[in-house]
């Protein structure tokens, strides 16, 4: 059994068990999450595709952490001007465990 969830404007394809880094949620390290834009659900060969989300259908998963991303670099420059910039960003995430997907 697997289904397809958005979070973060992102799209990821789960089963119980799996362990997930997503886009930073507003829970609270320990406590389950809900996730409710269920995608797609598949279950023994049975696929319940959504219009755009499945009605009734739900992700369960146990917040684990909040951790923070590596950090990327943006760097600009302008030949011969002088001009050079260097920008970082570290993304915050949270990561999750999947328990039960229903529906």
């Amino acid at each position: 059994m697997y289904a397809v969830i958005e979070t973060g404007g992102k799209q990821y394809r789960v089963a119980p068990g799996d362990t997930l880094e997503v886009e930073r949620l507003e829970t609270e390290a320990g406590k389950p999450f809900t996730f409710d834009r269920v995608l797609l659900v598949a279950n023994d060969g049975k696929v319940s595709v959504g219009t755009p989300t499945v009605a009734s259908a739900k992700v369960v998963a146990d917040v684990t952490e909040h951790l923070r991303g590596e950090k990327k670099i943006a760097f600009k420059m302008k030949r011969r001007k002088g001009y050079h910039r260097t920008v970082g960003h570290r993304q915050e995430l949270t990561r999750v465990k999947i328990t039960d997907i229903k529906g």
